[in-house]
């Protein structure tokens, strides 16, 4: 549904959005949701040869944009290095960041942000050359590893390494994914560490991808999240809830069993659509998502799962039903 055939909607114009929603006027009144992505990760968020973004993170963004502007494409990319991830929220450059960030204390003590909720269950690891004969992060100890800038990755470096005694590692750290991916391909570094579902996306990007692995260790918990700037409530619930829906979508999916999708997302969005008003939208909002995205599960398949080429295990991405994190918060 596109923007031009909802602009009748009360709901849908900016001058008609009550002033408690004010993050939502602006973006209505812009007619595109500005998103803060990476540089380019694949699997994540990556510009495309056709010029159109691709990845999980950039997915959520999508769904954002179908809640609050009736167009899943109404969304201005905003490329960000790490640094400057959340610099770009704080400077009302962007209403939303999703770019493999990882949501913790530190980042909501020290900055006026608020995470909406966790993209992707992660866990910091290491890509190094598949004839290395390195299998384990014991095995870099003393080694020069390169990570980006702005990341939390040098401190859980120290924090792992220094836990055990080990002789600490170099971490070099450089401004740009791009940069950080030639220092290690150069040899500059034995290894590249980063979000390990991050890593699957680089590791595709080098010339010669099969010479390289990434370790089955993780030494962190890095839960992916969407940022939002604090001063806006309502605008952080929508952007929570939109969250939650594509949990609760899949939840749904799951429950219902094989050939009951179409059912089941329907019932979803039933079951969500009537809280709209409560934060700006109108009771079609949760259809749209689904209609533009799919549930949780569709979004991890087609970027990171087989569907994607990236082959990326659901693990702890999975519904909680299957051993996985995700959690299906009710929606009536």
């Amino acid at each position: 549904m596109s923007i031009a055939t909802e602009i009748n909607s009360p709901l849908t114009t900016a001058a008609s959005a009550p002033a408690a929603f004010r993050t939502l006027g602006e973006v209505r009144a812009r007619g595109a949701l500005r998103a803060a992505v990476s540089r380019g990760i694949a699997g994540l968020s990556q510009r495309g040869a056709d010029g159109r973004w691709a990845g999980l993170d950039t997915d959520i963004a999508r769904a954002v944009a179908a809640a609050a502007l009736g167009d899943p494409e109404a969304v201005e990319w905003l490329p960000s290095d790490p640094a400057e991830r959340l610099d770009r929220l704080v400077a009302r450059e962007a209403e939303l960041t999703v770019c493999n960030l990882t949501w913790t204390l530190g980042r909501e003590a020290a900055w006026p942000v608020l995470f909406a909720g966790v993209t992707c269950y992660d866990g910091e690891g290491f890509m190094v050359r598949a004839d290395s004969g390195i299998d384990h992060p014991e095995q870099l100890a003393g080694a020069r590893l390169a990570v980006q800038a702005g990341t939390t990755s040098a401190a859980n470096l120290a924090a792992w390494y220094g836990r055990r005694g080990l002789v600490a590692v170099e971490p070099v750290a450089f401004p740009t994914p791009a940069a950080t991916l030639a220092a290690y391909a150069d040899g500059d570094c034995l290894a590249y560490v980063l979000d390990r579902t991050a890593l699957a996306g680089e590791r595709a990007a080098l010339p010669d991808p099969w010479n390289h692995r990434v370790l089955d260790a993780s030494i962190s918990r890095e839960p992916m999240g969407a940022a939002v700037l604090d001063d806006d409530a309502h605008w952080y619930r929508l952007c929570r809830w939109v969250l939650q829906l594509l949990t609760a979508a899949e939840h749904h999916v799951d429950e219902a069993g094989p050939g009951h999708r179409a059912e089941a997302l329907d019932e979803a969005a039933r079951l969500a659509g009537p809280h709209g008003p409560a934060v700006g939208l109108d009771e079609n909002w949760a259809q749209r998502v689904l209609d533009a995205v799919g549930s949780y599960a569709d979004i991890y398949e087609r970027n990171l799962g087989g569907a994607s080429g990236l082959g990326v295990p659901r693990g702890l991405n999975e519904l909680w039903t299957r051993g996985g994190l995700h959690y299906a918060v009710p929606l009536h």
